[in-house]
């Protein structure tokens, strides 16, 4: 059980930082319409994030490396994962589908993180 714990907080880990560092390098113009006007705020908002999500890659590489000093962390990791999927089924509800590849993200999310938390549990 620790090895499939360690392997999906790994490649939780993975998609942190290199999904952060791709958001934190395009900016929010990247995903706007070339005719918009500069949008200082959102890109200053987007790009916290973005550093937010691609540390928190440093947290789950942690986890995934000493999966015995973890204690109850690989839960609240398993929390975070399965919330993110479940803010874009918030975001399909709200604003519409996203389409068939972000369908997939976020039930890959949802699952991913249910698997960490219920791997977390048999340990």
């Amino acid at each position: 059980m620790e090895i499939t714990l360690g392997i999906l907080l790994g490649l939780v880990a993975l998609i942190c930082f290199l999904g952060g560092l791709n958001v934190m390098l395009k900016g929010v113009m990247y995903f706007l319409p070339k005719e918009t006007p500069s949008q200082p705020v959102l890109d200053d908002l987007l790009r916290f994030l973005s550093g937010i999500y691609f540390a928190s890659g440093f947290l789950f590489a942690y986890a995934a490396f000493n999966i015995p000093e973890t204690g109850h962390i690989p839960y609240f990791l398993g929390l975070i994962v399965t919330f993110s999927g479940l803010g874009r089924l918030y975001s399909r509800y709200k604003v519409g589908r996203a389409g068939a590849y972000f369908d997939f993200i976020m039930l890959v999310e949802i699952l991913l993180g249910s698997a960490i938390i219920i791997l977390q549990w048999l340990r």
